[in-house]
Formats: C-alpha cells, structure tokens, sequence
C-alpha cells in the first residue's frame, strides 16, 4: 500500500474547530482521513507545533522548509516524495494518490445494532 505523509503548519488543532471560526478544509481533511483510518487506510500527520521533529528528521521536509518556509506548507509526501504542496489533496486526488476507492471516504457502518438508537428509538 502506498504511504501518504501531510506536513502541516503549526496549528493548535488538525480539525479546524477550534478559535473563532472554522476552517472547513481542515474540517474536510480531518474527516475524510478519520474515515480513511476506519477503513484501514493510515495517512500519517504531522503538526509543526506539536511534532517539529518529525520536520527536522525528514531531509526532504527540512530541504523544502529551508527553501520555501513554512507559509507553503502543508506539503502532502507520498512514497517519500513531495507530490502537493500549499494545499490539502482533494478528496478525489487522495483517492487516485492512494489508490483506494471513494467509498473509503465513508464511514464503515457497524453491523452492530446495539447502540442506543437502534430500532429507532433512543434512550
């Protein structure tokens, strides 16, 4: 399987709901790859804030922060090569990078049917 990498900007959260308003392409992205993960698809993610070793340490990212800055970040590394850079991949370009069908963009439904709203009544 292919392996994606997402280098972000230091941020106080990767879902974008946090401070005054909302940004909904971390919203987008941050749900989109919680559904990847159900599915078995692991896209790893690094933080400039919380994790700037994991810049220091990939020559690659280094290369390119020390070229460019961190203002075209996020960069999107697939198999250890930059493929995106300034953006968040559409859901469309993860899927064709990943090789992985659209329908893993969905979260997988439990065949458990014991929650609390089965039968479609709630506690």
């Amino acid at each position: 399987m292919k392996k994606m990498k997402i280098y972000e900007p230091a941020m106080c959260c990767s879902t974008g709901v946090c401070g005054v308003g909302v940004d909904s392409e971390l919203l987008r992205i941050s749900t989109v790859l919680n559904n990847l993960t159900k599915n078995g698809v692991i896209v790893d993610r690094y933080n400039l804030s919380t994790t700037p070793q994991e810049f220091v340490n990939n020559k690659k990212v280094s290369d390119f922060l020390n070229t460019k800055g961190v203002k075209r970040l996020p960069i999107i590394i697939l198999d250890g090569e930059i493929v995106i850079e300034g953006r968040y991949p559409s859901n469309e370009e993860i899927s064709e990078l990943l090789d992985v069908p659209m329908s893993n963009f969905t979260k997988v439904e439990s065949s458990n049917n014991n929650s609390c709203c089965s039968g479609g009544r709630c506690c």
